[in-house]
C-alpha cells in the first residue's frame, strides 16, 4: 500500500463520500468502526479487502493501516473506539452484521462527536454491548500473495464471469490444480469456489452500488441465472439485492 498517514486521534464524525472516492491510507490508535448508511464501503489493507453495505459494518482494529473507498454515492459513520475497549476481542478487521438498532446508534453517535453529556456515555455503553452481540459475517477477500494466484486473481478480477475450472485456469497460468488448491487453503485459507463466491460478491455489489440491474449484474459476475444469483445473496446478506441499497 502507499505510504500512510498516522492520525493519534481516531475521529467519530460522519462524512458524505461520492462514488469512486475514497481515503487514502492511514492508521490510528484507536480502534474503528465503519458505518455505510448509504451506499457501499470497501476497506482495504495489505491482508485483503473487506466490503460492506448498509446492512454491515467493519471493525478496523488500532494501528491497522487501511483505506477507504465509495461505490456508489455514500453516507459515510465513522466511530472511534478507544483502545482500551475491544467489545468483539478481534485483532484484525472483520465485517460485522448490522441489525436496526445498531443502525441507530451508530448514525446517532455519530451524529454528535463533540456531546459530552451523561446520555452520551450511557449510549456508548449500549453501543458496545451491541458490538458485542453483532456476529461476524464472511465477506473478505484475501489478497493473494505467491505469483500464481496473483496471476489467476488478475484474470477473474477483469471477467468475474470467467466459468472455467481450476483446472482450466491453472493450464493457462501453468500450474496444476492440485498446486493451486494446496496454495488458496494454505495462503488464503479457503478453498477456490469460496474465494471465487466472494471475488463476485464483491464485484456483485460495486455494480449494484453504480445501478447496475440485477440480472445484469448476475451475468456479469457468472452466476447462471438472476435467480441463482438473488439466492446466494440472499443467503449472505438476508435481503435481496434488489432492496439492499434502500435507506
Amino acid at each position: 500500500m502507499k505510504e500512510s498517514r498516522h492520525s493519534v486521534d481516531t475521529p467519530t464524525y460522519t462524512r458524505q463520500l461520492r462514488s469512486g472516492t475514497g481515503i487514502d491510507a492511514h492508521r490510528h490508535d484507536d480502534h474503528q468502526v465503519v458505518y455505510a448508511a448509504r451506499g457501499v464501503l470497501s476497506v482495504t489493507t495489505e491482508a485483503g479487502t473487506w466490503i460492506a453495505p448498509r446492512t454491515r459494518a467493519i471493525w478496523v482494529p488500532a494501528g491497522t493501516v487501511h483505506e477507504h473507498y465509495a461505490h456508489g454515492d455514500t453516507q459515510l459513520h465513522l466511530l472511534g473506539i478507544a483502545v482500551r475497549y475491544n467489545p468483539l476481542e478481534l485483532d484484525r478487521p472483520a465485517v460485522l452484521a448490522v441489525g436496526p438498532l445498531l443502525r441507530e446508534l451508530i448514525i446517532a453517535y455519530t451524529h454528535t462527536p463533540d456531546d459530552r453529556s451523561p446520555e452520551r456515555d450511557r449510549l456508548h455503553a449500549v453501543l458496545l454491548d451491541e458490538l458485542r452481540a453483532s456476529p461476524e459475517t464472511p465477506l473478505y477477500l484475501p489478497t493473494p500473495v505467491s505469483p500464481l494466484l496473483r496471476d489467476l486473481y488478475g484474470i477473474l478480477r477483469n471477467d468475474p464471469a470467467d466459468n472455467r475450472t481450476l483446472t482450466e485456469l491453472g493450464q493457462r497460468i501453468g500450474a496444476s490444480d492440485r498446486t493451486l488448491s494446496r496454495l488458496f487453503r494454505s495462503e488464503l485459507g479457503m478453498t477456490f469456489p469460496q474465494w471465487r463466491t466472494q471475488l463476485r460478491l464483491h464485484h456483485a455489489l460495486i455494480l449494484l452500488a453504480d445501478g447496475i440491474p440485477v440480472t445484469t449484474v448476475a451475468h456479469q459476475c457468472g452466476w447462471s441465472s438472476a435467480s441463482t444469483f438473488i439466492d446466494v445473496f440472499r443467503r449472505t446478506f438476508g435481503h435481496t439485492p434488489g432492496t439492499h441499497l434502500e435507506t
